[in-house]
């Protein structure tokens, strides 16, 4: 339903979601578990961080101690009403989707092993609608001030955008094909393709060719090289070694954009008398 379906405009509409604006989001909250050893270990593994020398959990796991688990929250942690109320105004003004754009946090103290972690969440702030690229809705932002032992020691803002998917084109055949990633160890060979020059590159040290380009020569590891243009001649004999044609299973080819073909054909064939390449092959069975 749209917003002149329901008989809102979208300046009623605002109007009505801002009445919900510093009213709770969620009470009550508890961790499911005090702040803990092993589970400061085990983040600080994942991330690639030493465990702080104070044996304190890192900063950035504020939120860390407020999740639900798969088991879900504990009793008499609840969302209030009153965000409940805003999403199911949302949806039926037609803002269906939902995408998480950002957070932020403040720390006030560190979480030691040991703090027994509780929290509560209001509703911030909902700004007047937007138009994005993903489309036209509401940003929503909740703040949960997380306490250890009962003192504030935290601050987590989180936002979504609540919209309306914006109208796509159908994608072209040529849409749907991947373009080329141009970096500095491949540019000269693109910039030869524009002149109609197909570029091998040849190893300073050892003269061996490499077709498709490298950052260095795996024969000798020398990181010099200069070019050959490919002379378009080949041995008839061996103009193709191999053809592999890849197929997609069923499920994804029902997702497939219709101009893009679910069947790929690759061959490995003579580029010219220099070397061979793998290219896409057109006319297979």
């Amino acid at each position: 339903m749209t917003d002149a379906a329901a008989g809102n405009g979208p300046d009623d509409l605002y109007g009505r979601l801002a009445v919900h604006v510093g009213q709770i989001a969620a009470a009550g909250g508890e961790g499911r578990d005090p702040v803990n050893e092993p589970m400061i270990r085990h983040w600080c593994e994942a991330t690639g961080h030493a465990v702080p020398a104070d044996g304190s959990a890192p900063a950035t796991m504020l939120q860390v101690w407020t999740m639900a688990g798969l088991s879900g929250h504990t009793a008499g942690t609840a969302r209030a009403g009153a965000y409940d109320d805003v999403l199911t105004l949302l949806d039926d003004a037609g803002y269906t989707s939902v995408v998480a754009t950002d957070c932020e946090q403040e720390y006030l103290r560190p979480l030691r092993p040991g703090d027994r972690i509780t929290y509560d969440a209001v509703i911030e702030s909902i700004s007047p609608r937007k138009t994005t690229k993903l489309g036209t809705g509401h940003f929503v932002t909740t703040r949960m001030d997380v306490r250890a032992n009962g003192e504030l020691s935290g601050t987590h803002r989180f936002r979504i955008l609540k919209y309306a998917p914006a109208a796509t084109r159908k994608p072209t055949a040529e849409a749907t094909r991947p373009r080329p990633v141009v970096n500095r160890d491949n540019a000269a060979y693109w910039e030869g393709l524009e002149r109609h020059e197909l570029l091998i590159q040849r190893c300073s040290g050892c003269g061996t060719l490499r077709l498709p380009w490298l950052p260095g020569c795996n024969a000798c590891g020398s990181p010099d090289w200069d070019t050959v243009a490919a002379s378009g001649e080949s041995e008839p004999s061996s103009a193709t070694s191999s053809c592999t044609i890849r197929r997609s299973p069923p499920s994804t080819r029902r997702t497939r954009s219709p101009s893009s073909s679910w069947r790929r054909a690759c061959a490995s064939s003579a580029t010219s008398r220099e070397c061979r390449t793998t290219r896409s092959a057109r006319g297979c069975p």
